[in-house]
């Protein structure tokens, strides 16, 4: 059956990979968005998204032969499939900002509509095959634009996770042997992992037939489906062997470890889906298909553990223990540092508190902005190409904003676009009335095809200094300028400004549905008030700690010259956002693992004290060796050419290994040492719904059960 079930997934997940879609970091209810549509439909214009930098190798552009090369090539890609505007240095009246300040370099730059796929995976590719494959030696072409970053982008990440597969699988395998010390055990638990991973994509592929999956999808499914189903695997397998030890026939033993564990399991479950599901309430494609990945994930990593485990663990029976007697878990270091713990919680605790403050400090710091070219490494030729763009050029013309003008006075709109050109780092702005900068009017022919029926629109070029520097404060600055008629602000730098301002107008919401939703999973385990709002806290503390871990390493470049990446002082929000939420996930994971263990030798002892380094004892060992694992699994895409991957790479293996030793072994214990029986209190009308709604591994009746302890 297992077979069966695999085999479905592999069939299923074959073509995952082709059938994701490549997302644009864009809020298609936004203002900018609706500029964009509007000048596609009623101008034929909008935003350049693909570019051609021609480099003359000798002399400069305004030679005979590369002004020839230059004009053939504006002209055939202004008559190129899908292209539907197309401006050069080499056209008529164009602006001298479209050639760099020592004319070695100039541009084209094309307007192609459409979604990122047709984009990225039809256009681009037929470009870069019928245009630039012949080039004349008199010059260098290199293809550009923001659909030919990303395009890049995402080719590495497939790349990447094609290449974290062959080295995250055999060190995982190694891994599990230092924790099980038995081969065939090591390979059904890797196996679990191979499981969750090809369902994740499976079940994500069919997915796709309703609704966008972004790429990076891929990337998630291979860490988490690895670390989850390597997780709940270890849980498994630990309470298999426990009952085995302790004399239970084989039989028993799997069917007492798939009650126990296998409750905990689904909890821990259900809190990583729902940490990951919030991202749903973004409602961007892009961040709403790592809800997808986590949902499924946990699914399958649920059925792996609790179905197909279990019959491998019949099979392997009494060769699933290891070869040596484990030790007394009440003498190990665990419970020795749970002891020292819980004996002085107070300077403990604080030091760890402080610790973890130490490490967070950088995240009042974030800057959160806009990702560009640098998200690649510096040997891709796109990025090189823009690097040039910064160094030579007065400015990027692709990254105009456009104002679009509805219903306006003809004779107004050249005082609009002068009184424009004015705000500080305007560098030039071009309208149906004629080019302005610095309040005044220069020379150059009005565009009519800046005018139709009654509206109008206006291009305004930013400076080079102030699109690197400040492109969000321009934005809100065009947008708040006086205007005699109702105006609406698009354009590269406006589109990530409201993706930007979309995210961080949900956030509060997000943060504080994660928070609600953990803390109701968690209330129905364990029928406490203070122990879910206890996780709640320290799980905010360890994701201060990884935000102030990206400020220190990615926006402020404490890590550049180790990874090889060029900082911008700024940080991209989506993925701090996705690992924020896998992040508190996986903490909740490892919270109940240490709660089932804690509130089982207290629901059998009555002892608050004493069951805290019993049950850390017991469990620390179980959530440092996952914690490991999946930090292990996380680290690989600290070796990627893309930023983002870096930053999940970097973050996430730090995150997990500080919050599965510091918080779980040192805050968590001292903090329950203070709480004491507080820990498990809660006002007699939630007991009574926690009584009736709670989720038990036996039933009420069973009276021996409930005194031997309710929880794993």
């Amino acid at each position: 059956m297992a077979l069966a079930v695999f085999g479905l997934f592999v069939v299923l997940a074959g073509g995952a990979l082709d059938s994701f879609a490549l997302n644009r970091f864009e809020r298609e209810d936004s203002e900018s968005s609706l500029v964009r549509r509007d000048l596609i439909e009623n101008f034929a214009t909008g935003s350049p998204n693909v570019a051609i930098l021609v480099t003359a190798t000798d002399g400069d552009v305004r030679t005979d032969r590369v002004a020839e090369i230059g004009t053939t090539l504006t002209e055939e890609l202004a008559e190129f499939p899908g292209v539907i505007e197309v401006r050069s240095f080499w056209q008529p009246d164009a602006p001298e900002t479209l050639a760099s300040t020592d004319l070695r370099h100039a541009l084209v730059l094309a307007v192609v509509p459409g979604d990122a796929d047709h984009v990225r995976r039809g256009v681009l590719p037929a470009i870069e095959t019928e245009l630039l494959t012949e080039v004349d030696p008199a010059v260098t072409l290199t293809l550009g634009g923001g659909d030919e970053v990303f395009r890049d982008v995402a080719a590495q990440a497939s790349a990447d996770f094609l290449r974290a597969e062959l080295i995250v699988l055999p060190l995982v395998l190694l891994l599990l042997w230092a924790v099980l010390r038995r081969w065939a055990l090591a390979l059904v638990t890797l196996g679990i992992g191979i499981f969750c991973v090809v369902g994740t994509l499976a079940l994500l592929r069919v997915a796709t037939s309703f609704t966008e999956i972004s790429t990076f999808a891929a990337n998630i499914a291979l860490v988490m489906g690895i670390g989850l189903g390597v997780d709940y695997g270890l849980f498994m397998i630990y309470r298999f062997r426990e009952e085995l030890t302790a004399g239970a026939e084989v039989d028993a033993a799997v069917r007492r470890a798939v009650a126990g564990a296998g409750r905990t399991i689904v909890f821990s479950a259900v809190t990583v889906a729902a940490s990951l599901a919030v991202l749903l309430a973004f409602g961007f494609p892009f961040l709403s298909s790592f809800a997808y990945a986590g949902i499924a994930v946990a699914a399958v990593a649920v059925l792996g553990a609790t179905v197909i485990l279990p019959a491998a663990l019949r099979l392997l029976g009494h060769r699933a223990l290891p070869t040596r007697p484990a030790g007394d878990p009440e003498r190990g270091f665990w419970f020795r540092t749970a002891d020292t713990v819980i004996r002085r919680p107070v300077l403990t605790g604080g030091a760890a508190l402080l610790a973890l403050l130490a490490l967070g400090a950088p995240a009042l710091g974030v800057n959160f902005g806009a990702p560009d070219d640098r998200v690649l490494g510096g040997d891709y030729p796109v990025r090189s190409m823009y690097d040039t763009i910064r160094a030579d050029f007065a400015t990027e013309e692709a990254d105009a904003l456009q104002v679009l003008v509805r219903h306006s006075d003809p004779g107004a709109v050249a005082g609009y676009a002068a009184s424009l050109s004015s705000v500080p780092g305007v560098y030039r702005v071009d309208s149906a009335a004629g080019s302005f900068a610095d309040g005044a009017a220069v020379p150059g022919t009005p565009s009519t095809a800046m005018s139709s029926e009654g509206a109008t629109w206006l291009r305004v070029v930013p400076t080079g200094d102030r699109l690197q520097s400040d492109p969000t404060g321009l934005v809100a600055e065009i947008r708040a300028a006086p205007a005699p008629f109702e105006v609406a602000v698009g354009g590269y730098p406006a589109e990530l400004t409201d993706y930007r301002d979309g995210i961080s107008a949900r956030l509060p919401l997000v943060a504080l549905l994660i928070m609600v939703v953990t803390y109701a999973v968690l209330f129905l385990m364990t029928g406490s008030v203070l122990a879910p709002l206890k996780a709640a806290v320290l799980n905010m503390l360890s994701m201060t700690m990884m935000f102030g871990v990206l400020v220190w390493g990615f926006q402020n470049g404490a890590l550049a010259d180790v990874l090889g990446f060029a900082p911008t002082g700024t940080i991209e929000p989506s993925i701090p956002i996705l690992m924020f939420c896998i992040a508190y996930g996986l903490s909740m994971d490892y919270e109940v693992f240490l709660l089932a263990r804690i509130k089982q030798d207290y629901d059998r002892t009555g002892d608050p004290i004493g069951s805290i380094p019993r049950g850390v004892a017991r469990s620390a060992p179980l959530v440092t060796a996952a914690a490991l694992i999946l930090a292990a699994s996380f680290a690989v895409y600290s070796t990627s050419d893309v930023v983002f991957l870096q930053q999940l790479g970097i973050g996430m293996a730090i995150t997990v290994a500080i919050d599965a030793t510091l918080v779980r072994g040192v805050l968590v214990p001292a903090l329950m040492r203070l709480a004491g029986k507080a820990n498990w209190w809660a006002p007699r009308p939630l007991r009574r719904l926690h009584d009736r709604f709670g989720l038990r591994e036996a039933p009420r009746s069973d009276d021996s059960r409930e005194r031997e302890g309710l929880l794993v």
